[in-house]
């Protein structure tokens, strides 16, 4: 298909209004101004529009449509979204995550929690190789810490985000880093080593800033716990770690939390289990239809050559100059934008670095660009796109599970934002050349 770079309107359209229409509300003094437009009615005209603008008949543009809100990979984040809620539901019904949190504050000092909070989250991410699973284990934990301290659920819900999507851009298990090491023909071991050089900065920077924010909170009086509330999220964290799949993972959680909600919690029964597996999956209601939304805008922005014009671009950019052997960064600077675009389009990080992969081997071949270190900027870049776009799904998840404004969580994500600079700084002065 002919690249076309009005196919990319749709998302323009999109953001206007969804962010647009926050910022008019709040402008105006109306309380939850960013919850007046909600994101899955602000996608509608951006699907029209889309469709409008789409090629083929009518039947065959909604057809696409279809095909992108039926991906794989997206119901499968559904179904996370799904057992997520569930789980979270029943956990806090019977009690599970204040015992959680007080357990976890009669072992780590309050001014600690938050440091603590992401190198717990970063090692269970780096372990399961899946943000999704991660955030749906310990955000409502961090929540709790929000209630039982004086931090807010912005800062706490952001450590989880950061330390989310630090094991998933570093696992080796995660399907970033199988797509990356796979389009730049490198090993896994390699990319490891050379994005851990770029993480590890950030990551110190990071706790750091948390170490700061978290000084001066203190804990409420830790109350007493039962440990037996407490083995949902021990169960859960084991099995996860074990390799679990997600999705069995949070299943075998709603039935063991259910299990000994009916065995220790006075008068919780099948009725109360029931009915909070219920408000689980309706407490995800939102994410879930804007998810399957962006899946069918995606699609369609595809379909009209959107994607196939900014891979187009980028490479008329990395293209000019005499000698593209000693213009290193350039070719490194256009890696990092074919996928960065390709995310804020597809709001998929696995699916965006499928489809610059191509483009990245022939800009990393042209100027020199070793592939471990073109597959690590892959991978950093797409990570931190889809760690503060508001519609992305790991954003929509911690939002949901937290009752906040997708929007109120883009600036807390600190990780990201520093790991962000921090690969820029390494692509300007060309360290670690990965040579």
């Amino acid at each position: 298909m002919a690249p076309s770079a009005l196919a990319l309107l749709p998302i323009g359209l999109f953001l206007a209004l969804f962010i647009g229409g926050g910022l008019y509300y709040q402008q105006a003094g109306v309380d939850f101004a960013f919850y007046q437009v909600p994101a899955p009615v602000a996608i509608l005209p951006a699907i029209l529009l889309a469709l409008l603008l789409a090629r083929g008949t009518l039947n065959q543009r909604v057809d696409a449509l279809i095909r992108g809100c039926a991906d794989n990979t997206l119901i499968t984040m559904v179904l996370i979204f799904l057992l997520a809620g569930a789980f979270a539901s029943v956990a806090k019904a019977i009690g599970g995550v204040d015992a959680t949190v007080n357990f976890g504050l009669s072992l780590i000092p309050a001014p600690l929690v938050l440091p603590g909070l992401f190198v717990m989250t970063a090692f269970i991410a780096t372990s399961m190789g899946t943000s999704m699973g991660t955030i749906a284990a310990i955000a409502p934990i961090a929540v709790g810490i929000s209630e039982a301290t004086e931090l807010s659920t912005v800062l706490t819900i952001g450590t989880v985000m950061g330390g989310a999507m630090f094991g998933d851009n570093l696992s080796i298990i995660s399907d970033t880093t199988i797509a990356a090491t796979r389009t730049q023909g490198c090993e896994m071991r390699d990319k490891f080593r050379m994005n851990f050089k770029i993480a590890l900065p950030a990551a110190i920077i990071t706790l750091l800033w948390l170490a700061y924010q978290g000084a001066a909170s203190e804990a409420q009086q830790v109350r007493g716990y039962d440990l037996w509330l407490v083995l949902p999220y021990i169960a859960v964290l084991g099995l996860a770690l074990s390799g679990l799949n997600v999705l069995l993972v949070l299943f075998a959680g709603i039935v063991l939390a259910g299990v000994i909600g009916l065995v220790r919690v006075e008068d919780y029964h099948l009725a109360n289990w029931a009915k909070d597996i219920y408000a689980g999956y309706g407490s995800m209601q939102e994410i879930m239809i804007l998810s399957i939304f962006i899946g069918g805008l995606a699609a369609l922005m595809k379909a009209g050559g959107g994607l196939a014009w900014i891979g187009a671009f980028i490479d008329r950019l990395s293209r000019k100059g005499s000698a593209p052997k000693d213009h290193r960064r350039a070719g490194e600077f256009s890696i990092v934008s074919s996928v960065a675009l390709a995310n804020l389009c597809t709001a998929n990080n696995t699916v965006a670095i499928i489809i610059s992969g191509s483009l990245a081997k022939d800009i990393a071949e042209r100027y020199g660009v070793d592939p471990k270190r073109s597959a690590s900027l892959m991978d950093i870049a797409s990570c931190v796109v889809q760690g503060i776009i508001p519609y992305g799904a790991q954003m929509l998840l911690a939002a949901s599970l937290a009752a906040l404004s997708p929007l109120q969580l883009v600036s807390a994500v600190t990780y990201c934002w520093a790991l962000g600079a921090v690969a820029l700084i390494s692509v300007v002065i060309g360290k670690p050349a990965g040579r």
